[in-house]
């Protein structure tokens, strides 16, 4: 149950992708000041906390999920004065700073890695893990994230080293005490600059099974999956009840998970606070459904009933023990609008039916740059726009080296790619949406001049202000804190609709995925006469049954 001391429970977040989100000096490049810039406007809409992908010094081959120094900022973003500016100016505000924190990996360019792969003898070299080459052979045939072997060759040391993502991104050994506490004072560092909490990037793949067992190649490839043997193992339990033991009780810091396939009784334990691990989990698995397991450039025809299924599933599984993270996309993401609504007829109304659907569940909203302007996906013409290290690797892999249909590729990269989250944010209609006076370092999306915040801030009937309506409704009710979920006829293919309950109140949840009229029929025990909107821009009256304009939503209460 939700407890009202626990600010991240009843609260929400703001997701901000630094590079893309507003340029203060021209040079092309969200940073710091520029949030800071921005900072009366994210606290207007309503939200109680920002949570910052990362902006430590990186050479950026991830967009800054390899990170050379944890206890500097890159100077792409400013200087770390420019971060303490920005993150006193949001507790002037009351918002709380949550930092993403990247600890399975490191970039190549860290100083640990530099001396790591100089010496088999180096002090540093356990930081990471290296195998000897011995025979040629890889150690196994486990597949890397963004494609390939996530082995790499060190000619230095005549040995190979691990790396679940890129090869410029070498896994932690958390095994070795000395990488442990290294981790835990980066931990120390930043909470004593004033970080309310963190977001842990891939923590439930720190602990690997080191004897590396070969695995089931994949279809015309020589790798398989090895998942099983690098995801949620029993050192990542230790692991997290360490670190809070140790530091973050100490300076009351929260902590969201990044974790993906995750089964029931795992998620129970890392998010219930009998446990003493994460306070929350941002997971993954309740978006994939529309896709093949693991596997974003596979995707599925879209299906509201697995949808319905894949959040109903999390909601029952957490309720009463655990806690989770809401969202609709964000920066590993293609937009939300794009992907589960209707972006040419209805971009708007898809937006506000996404948002509607999503964030009156159990859970605390994690809104991503842009969803509250209805951003969709972009329309890359040719491979050399994309700046994805996912996609670059994916193309090199799937049209170069095996000469597949490149349009077919290009097809799937302009659907299902990151960058469609990674865009610059669209605030006017001028010059680059008004997010940077120079060149931006990624396209700014063709739709600017009709989505952007000048157009929609104080303009009746905008998602902007359908948002600020929805974060400041959902405050005004335990149920939506406390109530358990009751999803409503889970195999209807258009009506998205379910309840919250909590003894004699009720919110009733509805939203119409199509882009026809459908109809809706008032559940059993409703009474209309205790029922009252709360949120919609168009229904304004309950009855026995609606019929619902295409993507057309409300939320109501009834005492």
């Amino acid at each position: 149950m939700a407890h009202k001391n626990l600010w991240w429970q009843d609260g929400a977040v703001y997701q901000i992708y630094p590079r893309s989100f507003f340029d203060s000096n021209g040079d092309g490049n969200g940073d710091l000041r520029g949030i800071e810039q921005k900072i009366d406007y994210i606290k207007n809409l309503g939200v109680d906390a920002i949570w910052c992908c990362p902006c430590f010094k990186s050479p950026q081959v991830d967009n800054g999920y390899d990170v050379a120094d944890y206890r500097d900022i890159d100077p792409i973003y400013g200087t770390l004065e420019d971060w303490k500016s920005l993150v006193k100016a949001a507790h002037e505000r009351g918002l709380k700073f949550i930092m993403d924190l990247v600890v399975n990996h490191t970039s190549d360019q860290h100083e640990w890695f530099k001396n790591a792969r100089s010496s088999r003898e180096n002090p540093y070299h356990d930081y990471y893990i290296f195998r000897d080459a011995g025979d040629g052979k890889e150690p196994c045939n486990w597949r890397a994230v963004f494609g390939g072997s996530v082995w790499e060759y060190n000619e230095a040391t005549d040995e190979y080293y691990l790396h679940l993502f890129s090869k410029e991104q070498p896994d932690l050994n958390w095994n070795n005490e000395n990488v442990v506490r290294e981790i835990h004072d980066v931990v120390r560092y930043w909470c004593r600059l004033g970080v309310d909490g963190f977001r842990l990037d891939t923590f439930n793949n720190i602990d690997k099974d080191l004897t590396f067992p070969h695995v089931e190649p994949l279809p015309g490839s020589k790798y398989g999956r090895g998942t099983r043997y690098c995801v949620n193992r029993p050192g990542v339990d230790l692991a997290i009840r360490r670190l809070r033991k140790d530091v973050l009780d100490e300076y009351g810091a929260t902590t969201v998970a990044e974790v993906s396939c995750v089964e029931k009784e795992v998620a129970k334990r890392y998010s219930d606070p009998a446990c003493g691990e994460f306070d929350a989990i941002y997971f993954f698995d309740g978006l994939n459904f529309d896709q093949e397991p693991e596997n974003k450039f596979m995707p599925k025809p879209r299906d509201l009933a697995a949808f319905k299924k894949a959040l109903n599933e999390q909601q029952q599984d957490l309720f009463g023990c655990g806690w989770q993270a809401l969202f609709i996309d964000n920066h590993d993401q293609a937009r939300g609008v794009s992907r589960f609504g209707d972006d040419k007829r209805y971009p708007a109304e898809s937006a506000k039916a996404l948002a509607n659907a999503m964030y009156f569940l159990r859970g605390t909203p994690y809104i991503f740059q842009g969803d509250e302007i209805g951003m969709t996906n972009l329309l890359f013409d040719q491979i050399e726009d994309f700046r994805d290290v996912e996609v670059r690797n994916a193309y090199r892999e799937h049209v170069v080296e095996q000469g597949e249909d490149e349009q077919k590729w290009l097809g799937l990269f302009r659907e299902r790619s990151r960058d469609n989250g990674r865009s610059p944010m669209q605030w006017d209609s001028g010059m680059n949406a008004g997010f940077s006076e120079g060149t931006p370092w990624m396209p700014v999306n063709k739709n600017y001049a009709a989505i952007n915040v000048e157009r929609q801030e104080g303009t009746p009937g905008s998602v902007l202000e359908f948002y600020k309506k929805l974060l400041a409704v959902r405050k005004q009710y335990p149920v939506v804190f406390e109530g358990r979920t009751e999803f409503i006829d889970m195999e209807d293919p258009v009506i998205f609709a379910y309840k919250r309950v909590l003894e004699g109140e009720v919110l009733l949840s509805v939203g119409n995925f199509s882009g026809e009229k459908a109809s809706f029929i008032l559940p059993d025990g409703l009474d209309i006469g205790k029922g009252r909107i709360i949120l919609s821009d168009t229904v304004t009256c309950l009855s026995g049954k609606m019929i619902l304009e295409p993507y057309e939503c409300f939320t109501a209460v009834f005492r």
